[in-house]
């Protein structure tokens, strides 16, 4: 059922694979978009791809896109997961997210918080912004890894036990499967 609806979305949302491998501006990777596990829905490549893009999500650059991009063909991730999930962090978010990110690594340095933030304070603000930054990037991956480990475990799990309940069923009602699928 999840992997369905995945599918439905990625379908609608996403260009096809062929004319992104296609694309005279991606041409410099060569073959390395290729590569099968790039595009399938199984669940290494989408925990990876929860982990690149969660983990670039909090790298505040404008080229975060580029660097999950690079991140998902390297570590063989689905890619347009790895992409998408940097958008957690878009213009609408990214105060918010940002001034928590500084926060966290004031907490980690120990370290009082700025009076103001104006452009002559910058010298204090950046290395507590981006510690906290690579501390909840790491953070975001680590669980958005683990947590899709064990969503698409459970899912799994449930398919199973669903498919096993009906053959019961099947076994104790003395149907016949030939018989049943007429």
């Amino acid at each position: 059922m999840a992997k369905e609806l995945i599918q439905k979305l990625m379908h609608k949302f996403i260009p096809d694979p062929e004319v992104i491998k296609r694309h005279k501006s991606l041409q410099f990777l060569g073959t390395k978009l290729h590569d099968q596990n790039l595009w399938h829905l199984n669940r290494r490549s989408i925990s990876m791809a929860f982990a690149v893009g969660l983990f670039f999500a909090w790298v505040p650059t404008p080229t975060q896109m580029a660097f999950a991009a690079a991140a998902a063909i390297y570590f063989r991730a689905n890619l347009p997961v790895s992409v998408a999930l940097v958008w957690i962090t878009n213009p609408l978010t990214m105060p918010p997210l940002f001034y928590f990110a500084y926060q966290i690594g004031l907490s980690a340095m120990n370290q009082p918080a700025a009076e103001s933030f104006d452009l002559s304070l910058f010298g204090e603000v950046w290395q507590p912004f981006l510690l906290g930054c690579l501390i909840m990037g790491i953070t975001c991956a680590t669980a958005g890894y683990f947590g899709m480990q064990a969503f698409w475990t459970y899912h799994v799990k449930r398919k199973w036990i669903t498919r096993h309940k009906i053959s019961r069923f099947i076994r104790t009602q003395s149907f016949h499967a030939n018989v049943w699928r007429r």
